[in-house]
């Protein structure tokens, strides 16, 4: 359910403004906007799933 280092390796490469820059805003926002994406789908599925939606 959550990112692997690959995926967000992927996410920092394409929106962080250097190698490792993982604190800049855009680079925050693609990482939540991901986990978000990731949850949205698994909610789909498992609709009685409360305690994963209360940690979003």
């Amino acid at each position: 359910m959550a990112l692997n280092a690959e995926q967000k390796s992927e996410i920092v490469a394409k929106y962080g403004r250097g190698e490792n820059d993982t604190g800049s805003p855009e680079v925050q926002v693609a990482l939540l906007s991901a986990r978000i994406n990731e949850l949205t789908e698994h909610f789909s599925q498992h609709k009685h799933d409360h305690h994963s939606r209360r940690g979003l």
